[in-house]
């Protein structure tokens, strides 16, 4: 299949609310429309998470953090400048985005993709996606497409074919927590 018709395939699912199963620039994620409530409910049970535990979103482009954050902290362009590897950063003060998505705090964890086709997808789709390890709560994190188990394949609407055939481990990002007056806090180097 072309990478075009796999980036439409997906793209209609989540027009749809519906949840696929996707490469980013880390690891293989579960991913849904971030604006829609019921859509990130439904990552939740797959994932069986308890849903006080925040997912990070997504998105193409730094420009699109004005949208989502109510006030970028100064610090976070430059440390999106300078970052050499996948970086999340949570931002204090979510908008527009799914409650259940935000954590009680008002904070989101958000990335920049660097990995093309996720960076078309949401260009595309022109909001950001929620983007969670595609692993059910409390098991190991999957390195590789094969890794992922057969319940979190069978809970999704779309499985995306690009990259499945990859054996490259891959790793989570690194998380930063910035504060309003640009305290910055290492949760995951």
């Amino acid at each position: 299949m072309f990478v075009q018709d796999d980036l439409k395939k997906a793209l209609e699912v989540l027009r749809q609310g519906g949840v696929i199963l996707y490469p980013t620039d880390t690891v293989w994620g579960l991913g849904c429309d971030a604006t829609n409530p019921e859509a990130v409910k439904r990552i939740f049970e797959i994932k069986q998470r308890e849903d006080a535990k925040s997912m990070l979103v997504l998105i193409e482009n730094p420009n699109m953090l004005n949208s989502y954050v109510r006030e970028v902290p100064e610090v976070a362009w430059q440390l999106i400048e300078v970052a050499d590897k996948p970086l999340t950063i949570i931002y204090p003060g979510a908008k527009n985005l799914a409650a259940n998505l935000i954590a009680k705090d008002g904070s989101v964890g958000i990335r920049v993709t660097a990995e093309s086709f996720t960076e078309q997808l949401i260009q595309r789709f022109r909001r950001p996606i929620v983007s969670t390890s595609a692993n059910l709560s409390g098991k190991p994190t999957p390195q590789n497409f094969d890794q992922i188990g057969d319940e979190i394949k069978s809970a999704v609407d779309y499985i995306v074919l690009y990259r499945q055939d990859e054996k490259t481990p891959s790793s989570p990002s690194s998380i930063i927590k910035l504060g309003i007056g640009g305290e910055i806090q290492i949760i995951r180097p």
